[in-house]
């Protein structure tokens, strides 16, 4: 069984560190580097990745024996993943845009 606190750290850290990573390519594109802002992006997908793959785990193991009490702390790891989400969704149109 996963233990709560140590998962929902691991999606804060993570999704927080894909996010600073989406802001780093749009600062790196903003500038006219564009290779490094795709790079900037491929990081941020692996760190979203790993956030993801945690929130997967929670949700199986909600899903079945071990049932997951909800508390403030996991809400805003929910909040900290779908943040990062839409930051990389937008930073990807906008990096396209500045290519462009």
């Amino acid at each position: 069984m996963i233990e709560l606190e140590e998962a929902v750290m691991e999606i804060i850290v993570n999704a927080g560190q894909s996010r600073s990573l989406c802001f780093e390519a749009l600062r790196a594109a903003r500038e006219g580097n564009i290779s490094e802002a795709k790079t900037l992006l491929q990081q941020a997908d692996s760190f979203s990745r790993l956030a993801h793959q945690m929130q997967t785990k929670l949700i199986e193991q909600d899903a079945g024996e071990a049932r997951q009490p909800m508390t403030l702390i996991m809400v805003h790891a929910q909040d900290h993943l779908m943040t990062s989400l839409l930051a990389r969704e937008l930073s990807g149109e906008i990096i396209h845009l500045y290519q462009r």
